[in-house]
């Protein structure tokens, strides 16, 4: 259960996709009265410069890490001057200190693309385990960042575990004033297991109020939110992908594999964190 002290955790390397994770996260820390927690990783086993003495080497990172920490703590605050921001350098790989991070923060904020430390964050395992183990939301800031005024957009799969990701996706939208759209991608069978043709129409309908019971609970929650159900006869991940061309936000699930945290976030949250043309939040399960 996250807590009112729990900080909106950025990673940074000092890039210019990393910059926009921290204007993201400043604004999402602002939006929802919370602190600002800037982090640096610097790994000082890294041979960066083989001619220099591992002491050397690690002064070096440090006060590298100090400059990017300043610099992102500045932009935060020219954004959001009310805003309290903290900072930290971790000597640590970036996927460590981020998970480390993650026991006490509200959710995690990382850029698409990077230098250094976080430059593989989405290219290769570290980057899954940061968006498919630790607990809570981890936002992949990506495409149009700045974008406002966009729907938040949740991807709900009605025969799955879909409640972690629609209470975020609700909680969201209320915090932004806007519209959730409630998405499920569908490609129907040509025909069905018994040979016979698919009324589509009818299966349509069955999915859209199995979308409509989904979200129920949570719409008497926020009966200020206008909810949109939509049945895209498309890929999941194309669904979403196109869906996000004009969101502010896209939310996904994540979820453990045989209840042992295993990393997973699976098929449709791994192709939208790759393919969307906003930020995208995946939501996993708190322990």
């Amino acid at each position: 259960m996250s807590k009112l002290s729990d900080p909106v955790v950025v990673g940074t390397d000092g890039s210019e996709a990393a910059d926009r994770a921290v204007e993201w996260a400043a604004d999402e820390a602002a939006r929802r009265h919370r602190r600002l927690h800037i982090v640096h990783a610097a790994q000082p086993w890294v041979p960066v410069a083989p001619m220099m003495a591992p002491t050397e080497v690690t002064v070096a990172l440090e006060e590298a890490g100090k400059e990017i920490l300043e610099e992102a703590r500045e932009l935060a605050c020219d954004r959001h001057p009310e805003l309290k921001v903290t900072t930290q350098l971790v000597l640590r790989s970036p996927g460590y200190a981020l998970s480390e991070q993650a026991r006490s923060a509200f959710e995690i904020v990382i850029g698409h693309r990077g230098v250094g430390g976080f430059s593989r964050l989405l290219l290769g395992s570290t980057g899954l385990r940061v968006a498919g183990h630790v607990p809570g939301p981890v936002v992949i800031v990506r495409g149009d960042a700045g974008r406002t005024g966009g729907d938040v957009v949740v991807g709900v799969d009605p025969g799955g575990e879909c409640r972690t990701a629609l209470e975020y996706a609700f909680d969201a939208a209320a915090l932004r004033g806007s519209r959730l759209r409630v998405v499920h991608g569908w490609r129907p069978p040509a025909v069905t297991e018994t040979g016979y043709a698919m009324n589509l129409r009818d299966a349509e309908e069955e999915i859209r109020w199995a979308l409509i019971r989904a979200t129920a609970p949570l719409r008497k929650s926020h009966p200020d939110i206008e909810v949109v159900e939509e049945v895209a006869y498309d890929h999941p991940v194309a669904a979403l992908t196109d869906a996000s061309r004009t969101a502010g936000l896209v939310v996904v699930g994540a979820r453990d594999r045989h209840g042992l945290g295993a990393i997973r976030i699976g098929s449709v949250s791994h192709g939208v964190i790759h393919h969307a043309d906003c930020p995208v939040a995946v939501v996993r399960p708190r322990s």
